[in-house]
C-alpha cells in the first residue's frame, strides 16, 4: 500500500486508497498542476519486476489515454516514479452497474436501454480507436451521482491493428464470448457478445450462465441455448428481447456488425418497444453449430487457470476430454409481436414447416446418392475433360494469432496445408504466434491448396542503452547528458530528494542506476538534491516558569524566544508564564521562535481623578475604573459647594478591584459662623454612602 502523501512525478498527490484489484491498486489522489481530483492507478508490487507486464502496461494505458469521452473514464496520464508504474485516471465517484443491478434485483426497460446506449457509445468510441476492450461486465461500468454511465478498466484491452485481434484472454467467463472462451481471435463483435450479455443481466438479474468452475461456465457460452429473457420476465418487450438474442448470437456473423447498429435498434426500441423491426434469425442453421474438439477443451482449461475471475479450481474428473453433441439454438416467432414461441404458431405454419422438413429430407439424400454414385463410377455427368471433377474451394479461416500447430489443425479441418513462408519481430504477436496468411483470411482457396504463413519471432529487440553518471550535475546539465545518450527526455522525470552530501540543486543520482543497460523508451527518474534535511526539534512545556527559567528551557531545545507580551492574570504569579506560541511536544524545525505571554498578577485598578467632580460624577468614575465610593464627609471651602476637594487615594494610584475610597465633598465658604462653634447637624456631619 502507497503512503499517503507520496507526490509522483512531482504532480501527482496520492491520497486514500479507494480500490483493491487483482493487478492495481486504485487510490484518490489530486492533480496539483491542475488543482482537481483524480484517480490513480498502481501496479501491483509483484507485478513490478516483470519488464513484459510492465511494457504491456504502459502500452495498453497509451492506447487507452488517446481515448476521450464522456462514456467512458478517461485516462489523463501514465508514468513511472521510484519504481512505481501508475496511470492517472478521470475520478468517478458513484457505484458500478453490478452493484446497481444487486441492489434494484431488477431494471426497468426503460432504464437498461439508456444504460446500454451509454454503455454501447463508449465502447463505439474505443472501436473507432481499434481498440478492443474484451473484458465488458456490469464490475467495469461505473455509474456516477449525477446517473452518467461510463465505462472503465481496459486492463485487457488491446489494440488492434486490423479487423480482428489474436487473443488468449478469456476476461470474466460470465460474460465472455464464445470465440474468446475457445481461445480464437476477438475483435468488435465479442464485445456486442458482452454486451449483450449485460443487458440480459440488467432486465433479468441474472446471468444466463452459470456453473461450478469457469471451464462449465465457458462450455455452456459455446453450447447451451441461451433462456430467453422473457421466461424470467413475461413482460419485456419484444424488441429488447430480440436485440438481447441478437447480441448473444454464438455465430460472430449473426450479431450486430458494430456498436452502431446496436446503438440505432436500442433507440428505436425506445420509440417502438412491441416493434417487429429487429433483423434476427429464429433459429440455428447448421454452420452455426458450434463444437469443442479435445483440444479445444484443454486450451479453454488453460485459460481458466490463468484467467479463473470466480474459481480457484475445478475438478479435472467432472470433463473428460469428448466432442460434445451440437446443440441448436432455441427458435423464436415472428409471427407474433410477443415472440410467441413454436407451441403456439398457427396450425397452417405447423403444417407448411412439415411438408418443408420432408422436402429439405429428400433434397439431402439425393445429394447423398449422387456423391456416392459418382464416387463410385456409376454417374457420369459429360465426356473427357468435362467429366473430370471441378476442384472444389473453401474459405480459408483466419489463423492470426495461432500457434504453428494449432493452425495446422485449424486449416486441415478445411482440407487445406500449411507452409512457413518466413519469421518476423511483431509487437502485437507473441513469439511462435502467425502474423499473417496468404491466402488471407475469407479468401477462397482450392482444397489441397496451402496457405503460406509468417510466424512471430516476438517483440523487436531495442538497442540497448546504458545509464550515463550524472551525479553532481546541475539537472539542466543532468537532461543534456542523458538525452545526448539516447533517451528522450519527455521520459526524463525530476524528483526531488533530501541530502547531506549532495547540495541543494545538484542530481543525487537515477532510476535506473547509472550504468544499466535500457531501452531508448524506458522511463528515469531524476532525482534532485533538495539539500540537508532539516532537522526537526519539540517544544518544552514553559507555562508557569519565570521568563528567564523559560528562555533558558528553550534555548537548550535548540529554539528561539519570539515576541514577549504581558496581560493580567490572578491565576499566575506575576513574572511567570501564561502561555506559549508552540504547544509543549509539538515538533518544529530547529531555529524556530516561540512567542510568550507574561502574567502581571492580579489585575489592579487605576485611581481616577475626581477632584472637582461634584459627588454622583465622582462615584460614576470610580465604579467605571473598578472602585467604588466610600465614606462621604463635608467642610467648608473656598472650593465650589458640592465638588469633591480630597480622595482617599491620589490620581494613578494602583488599587486592588473593588476598594472603597473615602472623599470630602465643599460646602462652600463659612459665613457669619464663628470657627469655634460647634457645626449644625448636617453642616459638616459625615455622610455614609
Amino acid at each position: 500500500m502507497i503512503r499517503a502523501g507520496v507526490v509522483l512525478a512531482g504532480r501527482y498527490e496520492v491520497q486514500e486508497r479507494i480500490g483493491l484489484g487483482g493487478m492495481a491498486e486504485v487510490y484518490k489522489g489530486k492533480d496539483l498542476k491542475l488543482n482537481r481530483f483524480i484517480a490513480i492507478k498502481i501496479l501491483r508490487k509483484e507485478y513490478r519486476e516483470d519488464e513484459s507486464f510492465v511494457r504491456k502496461f504502459q502500452r495498453e494505458a497509451q492506447a487507452a489515454a488517446g481515448l476521450m469521452h464522456p462514456n467512458v473514464v478517461n485516462v489523463y496520464d501514465v508514468g513511472e516514479d521510484r519504481g512505481l508504474y501508475f496511470m492517472v485516471m478521470e475520478l468517478v465517484e458513484g457505484i458500478t452497474l453490478k452493484e446497481y443491478i444487486e441492489k434494484k434485483g431488477v431494471l426497468s426497460a426503460n432504464e437498461t436501454i439508456s444504460i446500454a446506449i451509454q454503455i454501447a457509445s463508449g465502447i463505439q468510441a474505443a472501436h473507432q480507436k481499434h481498440i478492443i476492450h474484451r473484458d465488458i461486465k456490469p464490475q467495469n461500468v461505473i455509474i456516477s451521482k449525477e446517473g452518467k454511465v461510463k465505462v472503465t478498466d481496459f486492463g485487457i484491452a488491446k489494440a488492434a491493428t486490423s479487423n480482428t485481434i489474436s487473443s488468449n484472454a478469456m476476461g470474466s467467463v460470465h460474460y465472455t464470448s464464445p470465440e474468446q472462451a475457445r481461445g480464437g481471435f476477438s475483435d468488435e463483435k465479442s464485445d456486442v457478445y458482452s454486451t449483450g450479455i449485460t443487458m440480459y443481466e440488467m432486465v433479468t438479474g441474472r446471468v444466463p450462465f452459470d456453473g461450478d468452475s469457469t471451464v462449465s461456465i465457458a462450455i455452456k457460452h459455446l453450447q447451451e441455448e441461451i433462456m430467453p429473457p422473457s421466461e424470467y420476465i413475461p413482460e419485456i418487450p419484444y424488441s429488447l428481447e430480440q436485440i438481447i438474442l441478437k447480441c448473444t448470437k454464438k455465430n460472430p456473423d449473426k450479431r450486430y456488425p458494430d456498436m452502431g447498429t446496436l446503438i440505432a435498434d436500442l433507440k428505436r426500441s425506445l420509440a417502438d418497444p412491441d416493434g417487429d423491426f429487429v433483423d434476427n434469425d429464429n433459429y440455428m442453421r447448421n454452420d452455426e453449430t458450434v463444437m469443442v474438439t479435445p483440444g479445444e477443451l484443454r486450451q479453454i482449461r488453460r485459460q481458466a487457470d490463468d484467467y479463473d475471475d470466480d474459481y480457484d479450481d475445478y475438478d479435472e474428473d467432472d470433463y473428460d476430454d469428448e466432442d460434445y453433441e451440437d446443440e441448436n439454438e432455441e427458435e423464436y416467432s415472428k409471427n407474433s409481436k410477443r415472440g410467441k414461441k413454436n407451441s403456439d404458431v398457427d396450425p397452417k405454419m405447423a403444417k407448411i414447416m412439415k411438408i418443408m422438413k420432408i422436402v429439405v429430407g429428400v433434397i439431402v439424400a439425393l445429394v447423398i446418392v449422387f456423391a456416392v454414385g459418382k464416387a463410385a463410377g456409376i454417374l457420369k455427368i459429360g465426356s473427357g475433360t468435362d467429366q473430370e471433377d471441378k476442384k472444389s474451394t473453401v474459405s480459408v479461416p483466419d489463423v492470426r494469432g495461432e500457434t504453428y500447430a494449432d493452425a495446422e489443425k485449424i486449416l486441415k479441418k478445411k482440407g487445406l496445408k500449411i507452409k512457413k513462408a518466413g519469421e518476423e519481430a511483431s509487437d502485437e504477436y507473441e513469439k511462435g504466434e502467425i502474423i499473417s496468411q496468404d491466402p488471407g483470411p475469407s479468401k477462397k482457396a482450392e482444397v489441397d491448396s496451402t496457405v503460406e504463413v509468417i510466424v512471430s519471432t516476438g517483440e523487436e529487440e531495442e538497442e540497448e542503452l546504458r545509464i550515463p553518471s550524472v551525479a553532481g550535475e546541475t539537472e539542466d546539465d543532468a537532461m543534456e547528458i542523458l538525452v545526448d545518450a539516447g533517451f528522450s527526455s519527455s521520459n526524463i522525470t525530476p524528483s526531488t530528494q533530501s541530502s547531506d552530501e549532495v547540495p541543494a540543486g545538484k542530481v543525487i543520482g537515477t532510476n535506473p542506476k547509472e550504468g544499466s543497460g535500457v531501452s531508448a523508451d524506458t522511463q528515469i527518474t531524476l532525482y534532485v538534491s533538495s539539500g540537508p534535511k532539516e532537522k526537526m526539534t519539540t517544544v518544552p512545556n514553559v507555562v508557569g516558569k519565570s521568563q528567564s527559567e523559560a528562555t533558558k528551557m528553550l534555548k537548550d531545545s535548540g529554539l528561539n524566544v519570539g515576541s514577549i507580551t504581558s496581560e493580567y492574570d490572578s491565576s499566575k504569579k506575576a513574572g511567570t508564564v501564561i502561555r506559549q506560541g508552540y504547544s509543549s511536544g509539538t515538533s518544529v524545525k530547529e531555529g524556530t521562535s516561540v512567542d510568550l505571554v507574561i502574567s502581571k498578577g492580579e489585575e489592579k485598578a487605576i485611581m481616577p481623578d475626581i477632584i472637582g467632580s461634584t459627588q454622583s460624577s465622582a462615584k460614576d468614575a470610580l465604579e467605571a475604573a473598578g472602585l467604588r465610593l466610600g465614606n462621604v464627609t463635608s467642610e467648608f471651602s473656598d472650593q465650589e459647594a458640592g465638588t469633591v476637594i480630597r480622595a482617599a487615594y491620589g490620581e494613578g494610584t494602583e488599587l486592588s478591584e473593588g476598594t472603597a475610597v473615602d472623599i470630602v465633598i465643599s460646602k462652600g465658604p463659612q459665613s457669619g459662623q464663628d470657627p469655634d462653634t460647634p457645626a449644625q447637624p448636617g453642616d459638616d456631619g459625615t455622610q455614609n454612602q
